[in-house]
């Protein structure tokens, strides 16, 4: 249990906490919220050890192991996976350990080293290691690369996979959805609902707080407020705590008389049942949450369009590629003046690849991409961040955009994306990412795209930015196309998905529901990273059955009866090659725990033994996985 009392919380002469109170039991997955200078990180760090109380009482179980995700690049030419496997604090000091005897020739030590490594399965260490790495989407032939090699978000990804590897018992997770796509998020979140660690989660995105966390710990006026309940609950909460408020109440009622048009609006247009049914649904729930957010500093919209032109791009037997190398291929597509598209698709895919070509960014290897005569397009992207001038202010960036309107009016308007004060003046060198972001963003909108083309828009945004920018996305009259791993903005801001896999881009018939067992199917098939499953067995999952009972649909008795057999043989001969490996694996296993393998000169034996076993379970995951598809195709043919 960790107890927090009376604390108090100072960076420089900024009060962060004061006289704060909080209780996390063991166990518990607790998400951390609350904006931007709170507190949040420092608590962290206070619970690190990396900082020290100005006042009141911090109280962690002496005995616990506490990880974190690092925030510093790791800069080393040791390969992916040794980097990981070093966060097994404990399998790494019993690696330490067992050089020393080795080195003193003390084969005492060296037998209790070696029990101790069967007790923490020392020898599955490489394969879990490969296995996290997987999930974050490294494939199999990339792991034995230097950490080096790889660019800062893939180098995070690796912090990341190292801080999971730590037998921790309580692990401190600070925005750890940042630099992910979607399907690497949604794996993230089924691996952390097992992980048994206390875990104290830092996230924007609503989401994967909702999947996770049990309780809501928010920081905000110089204290700790706990809720009980997920973040739609903690949302809830607050809400209804606002809308008692007086002062607030007439606000409370323009904005949900606002969104109701939005709904009305949506409604109306939905052209597909599925879709439409999850939208309002989406829609509904923002207007639940809505009042939760009356108080936030963001206030700001698109401009209305009246010179919207249709279609606004044309495309066909399009090629989009690198050098020679294309990523899509022969790819057709309209996109009209209402079209709100979701590009899904697995890391690597093209996603950002058709977003470029899309912003006139990448030329296309074949093909031609066709604009509309004066069609405007608003690109976002991180990368643009770094085409923003650090030594100039949020204001010297608006005046070199519109350099004949109106100084009080350009002040205004960066006002609502909370640049008040002497801020607007101040220069976006000490900027944080999400202050980029913003501005990044304002000057955007100020252009009044006819298209907007959005590349993971809400990194490095807090939560009320991204639920400001979901309220503006609503009321936008143009088309959008975007690439995000926050589901909240999806599902509140587009009508369609997109899939982009096997090298060419297909509608995706069904909602995010839909494509998270998508992947869930695609996990299971496909084990490698990046190797995404055919686009038409994903169409066929979505819109009808599971893939297999398809597969055997109109077949006759006699048929079935034949191909039945034909599986339990198969079935039958892996279940005696699983038993047989099995059988050694437990002889290794009790021999390695006995008092026989560490009496003697057995080094080398148990050397191998170790070798052995760590082999024979990598080599029956694969055999497993077979069986089990085997016996859910015959269960179906059954």
């Amino acid at each position: 249990m960790i107890t927090l009392t009376n604390l108090r919380l100072q960076r420089g002469n900024n009060v962060l906490l004061q006289k704060a109170n909080a209780r996390i039991d063991t166990g518990q997955s607790v998400g951390l919220v609350g904006r931007n200078g709170t507190g949040k990180s420092s608590l962290f760090a206070l619970l690190r050890g990396e900082l020290l109380a100005d006042e009141g009482d911090v109280y962690i179980p002496n005995n616990w192991t506490i990880a974190h995700v690092a925030q510093e690049m790791p800069d080393t030419e040791e390969s992916a996976l040794d980097y990981v496997l070093a966060g097994d604090e404990a399998l790494a000091a019993l690696n330490a350990q067992l050089e020393q005897a080795i080195a003193d020739d003390d084969g005492e030590l060296m037998g209790t080293v070696y029990s101790d490594m069967a007790v923490i399965d020392a020898y599955t260490a490489p394969s879990r290691a490969a296995q996290l790495l997987n999930g974050l989407g490294f494939a199999q032939n990339v792991q034995g690369n230097a950490v080096t090699s790889f660019s800062g978000g893939w180098r995070m990804r690796l912090n990341l996979a190292r801080a999971l590897m730590c037998r921790s018992d309580l692990l401190l997770l600070d925005e750890p959805t940042n630099h992910l796509d979607l399907d690497t998020v949604l794996w993230l979140e089924n691996y952390l609902k097992t992980h048994p660690a206390t875990k104290i989660i830092i996230s924007h995105d609503r989401d994967f707080l909702d999947a996770l966390c049990s309780h809501i710990i928010e920081a905000a006026q110089q204290t700790l407020t706990a809720y009980k309940g997920n973040y739609s609950t903690y949302e809830r909460t607050r809400a209804e705590r606002l809308m008692q408020q007086n002062a607030l109440y007439e606000q409370q009622q323009r904005h949900v008389a606002h969104l109701h048009k939005y709904i009305d609006r949506f409604r109306a247009q939905a052209t597909k049942a599925r879709q439409a049914q999850s939208r309002i649904k989406a829609l509904d729930r923002l207007e639940l949450v809505a009042p939760a957010h009356l108080d936030s500093p963001f206030s700001f919209e698109f401009a209305p369009l009246a010179d919207l032109p249709n279609p606004q791009i044309q495309a066909d037997k399009l090629d989009l590629g690198y050098g020679d190398t294309a990523l899509l291929e022969n790819i057709a597509f309209t996109i009209q003046s209402q079209d709100r598209i979701g590009l899904l698709g697995m890391n690597g895919a093209g996603k950002s690849t058709l977003i470029k070509a899309l912003a006139g960014e990448l030329i296309p290897l074949r093909g031609e991409i066709v604009n509309a005569p004066n069609l405007r397009i608003g690109y976002f992207s991180q990368q643009h961040l770094d085409t923003l001038r650090e030594n100039e202010s949020p204001l010297w960036h608006m005046i070199r955009l519109a350099p004949n309107e109106n100084y009080q009016k350009l002040r205004n308007y960066l006002g609502g994306f909370n640049f008040a004060g002497d801020r607007v003046n101040e220069s976006i060198i000490n900027f944080s990412g999400g202050e980029k972001a913003r501005l990044a963003l304002a000057l955007l909108i100020w252009q009044k795209p006819h298209l907007l083309l959005l590349d993971e828009p809400t990194n490095h945004l807090d939560l009320d930015m991204r639920h400001a920018l979901v309220m503006a996305l609503q009321q936008f009259d143009g088309a959008l196309i975007v690439v995000s791993h926050d589901r909240s903005l999806l599902a509140n801001c587009v009508d369609q998905f997109w899939l982009v896999a096997d090298r060419t881009v297909s509608e995706f018939d069904g909602d995010l529901d839909d494509y998270r067992n998508w992947c869930a199917k695609s996990w299971q098939l496909h084990k490698q990273a990046n190797h995404a499953p055919k686009t038409e067995t994903a169409k066929k999952h979505v819109e009808v059955a599971p893939v297999v009972a398809d597969k055997h649909a109109g077949k006759s008795k006699a048929t079935i009866e034949f191909e039945q057999k034909k599986l339990k043989q198969s079935i039958s001969k892996l279940e005696k090659q699983l038993a047989a490996m099995q059988s050694e694996l437990d002889q290794l296993q009790g021999w390695l725990a006995s008092d026989e393998a560490y009496v003697g000169d057995k080094q080398d034996d148990l050397a191998a033994a170790i070798a052995r076993s760590a082999e024979l379970t990598e080599q029956m995951a694969p055999i497993e996985e077979e069986w089990l598809g085997l016996q859910e195709e015959l269960d179906m043919l059954g």
